[in-house]
């Protein structure tokens, strides 16, 4: 399998990150991490994702920020720039994807070491391998429970004395991702046999968790996530799910559009297929579990009544 257009576009990036924190620091990396305003701990999520969870189980005590952020930009041909570099080297904990899909952070973080530094890469907190495809892993039922988790521990042993607080806050958060997670147990029984199309395997994790079949080869979505021209073969079949029907929503991912993405978008809603647009950095105004919640509702508004929501 072709490594995917993630980890090719991060991997070459990250010599220049690393200079960036170089050039910024002049001075070498520190042996202890810093702390924020206040003597808040100061973390990184790579994504904003990751940096909403951080912020739910932090709380008061903790200075989060976010390095990809905008739901309007395609994610694979993010730039870390120096003032990114220096944000993730002062960092006292950091979360990164992993699978590649977010490698320069794992550069930035060798080029300031820290004996202090607490790292979240939740490839490795799942335990799943590096040939692991699909790197979209925030759609997955299970990965913030286990990273927010993760954060208790790290966030306590950092500050011991607010353990309590952050494992309450721990508490609210499961709580509040109860409606996704039994939307999910229930939407298979409501839809039985539910079967859409789509482009890349963005949302896949969460279409498995819901029980819906994704009719779209895997050769597809590997070619459109690479960023090369998938099969003519490929096309066509992707084309019949429209023109004949057999895909009740076409799940599009708005953030990485291109020519061939585009002309099935346009012969979805030529056909009447409905449309679900997901994203791979959170849109503004949502929390994680909202975002999951609004994701799952499209489908079902999708596949039930036949409704698109393109946009968050």
């Amino acid at each position: 399998m072709p490594v995917p257009r993630h980890r090719l576009i991060a991997t070459a990036l990250a010599p220049l990150a690393a200079l960036g924190l170089l050039v910024a620091g002049c001075g070498g990396g520190s042996s202890t991490a810093a702390s924020g305003a206040g003597g808040k701990i100061t973390a990184v999520g790579a994504e904003n994702e990751y940096a909403n969870v951080i912020e739910q189980i932090g709380g008061k005590y903790v200075e989060v920020s976010a390095i990809e952020s905008d739901p309007n930009t395609d994610p694979h041909t993010f730039e870390a720039s120096p003032s990114v570099a220096q944000s993730v080297g002062a960092a006292a904990v950091l979360v990164e994807n992993g699978l590649g899909y977010d490698s320069y952070m794992e550069k930035i973080a060798s080029a300031s070491p820290s004996s202090s530094r607490k790292v979240i890469n939740v490839q490795k907190l799942l335990g799943l391998p590096g040939s692991t495809s699909n790197p979209h892993l925030w759609y997955k039922p299970e990965t913030m429970p286990a990273v927010a988790r993760q954060l208790v521990a790290d966030f306590s042993e950092l500050q011991p004395a607010h353990k309590a607080y952050f494992e309450a806050n721990l508490k609210k958060f499961e709580a509040a991702l109860e409606p996704w997670v039994k939307g999910l147990e229930e939407f298979s029984t409501k839809h039985p046999g539910a079967a859409v199309a789509t482009v890349e395997p963005v949302a896949d994790y969460l279409l498995e968790a819901a029980g819906i079949k994704n009719l779209t080869p895997v050769s597809m979505q590997v070619s459109i996530m690479n960023g090369t021209d998938p099969a003519p073969q490929a096309i066509a079949l992707e084309e019949a799910l429209f023109t004949e029907k057999k895909a009740a929503a076409f799940v599009y991912n708005q953030q990485v559009t291109g020519p061939i993405t585009e002309k099935f978008l346009a012969t979805a809603k030529e056909n009447g297929v409905p449309v679900v647009g997901v994203y791979e950095t959170m849109p503004p105004g949502y929390t994680y579990q909202r975002w999951m919640e609004a994701e799952l509702k499209a489908l079902e508004e999708a596949v039930a009544h036949g409704k698109s929501t393109e946009s968050l």
